[in-house]
């Protein structure tokens, strides 16, 4: 789980293959959901192909600088309603589908950044979404680019160092703010 990061600098001729998605998406499968109402979908595009295409169109000017990289963008839907009715919790089952998923590309050797950065009404208006599915992420995947590619807007942020809050301050016990763990690692 160390190894995943968003990164925003991608090989342009890199392919993800048919077994590598595969085994993202089978990864999405298994996550676990509310009541096991499974919410997550995904459009999933490959460079070069129209539903790539309509995902990059809806995307953020900003996010569309580096993700015209990527080998693979999905986006990924929340259901909102089944056959038992509505779904609660759609959203967090989409994530922790998307978070396999995600995990998963990085045991593949690849990487993936999610993004919020797009037209949400605009991708449902260009995959003629049924109203009980909500666009919510978009999942850019490919290889990583040449460390020399990087382009000058962005080589201070991707190269900075990670951060993460210390656990201290984000799991607690008793009362907030009395850390749950008092060593560090």
């Amino acid at each position: 789980m160390r190894e995943r990061w968003s990164p925003r600098w991608l090989d342009a001729s890199a392919v993800v293959t048919d077994a590598q998605l595969e085994a993202m998406l089978e990864a999405a499968r298994w996550a676990p959901s509310y009541g096991n109402s499974q919410p997550a979908r995904y459009m999933v595009g490959r460079r070069g192909d129209s539903t790539f295409e309509r995902i990059f169109e809806v995307l953020s000017r900003r996010n569309q600088n580096w993700a015209r990289n990527s080998a693979v963008l999905m986006l990924g839907i929340a259901m909102t309603v089944n056959h038992k009715g509505t779904l609660p919790l759609n959203e967090y089952g989409l994530g922790l589908a998307t978070e396999n998923l995600v995990l998963q590309a990085v045991a593949e050797g690849l990487v993936a950044h999610q993004m919020g950065g797009f037209n949400a009404e605009g991708a449902r208006i260009l995959f003629e979404l049924p109203p009980e599915a909500r666009p919510v992420v978009v999942i850019a995947v490919g290889k990583l680019g040449d460390r020399d590619a990087i382009p000058d807007d962005l080589r201070e942020r991707e190269l900075a160092p990670r951060r993460r809050l210390p656990l201290s301050e984000i799991a607690f016990t008793g009362s907030w703010g009395n850390p749950a763990l008092r060593a560090e690692r």
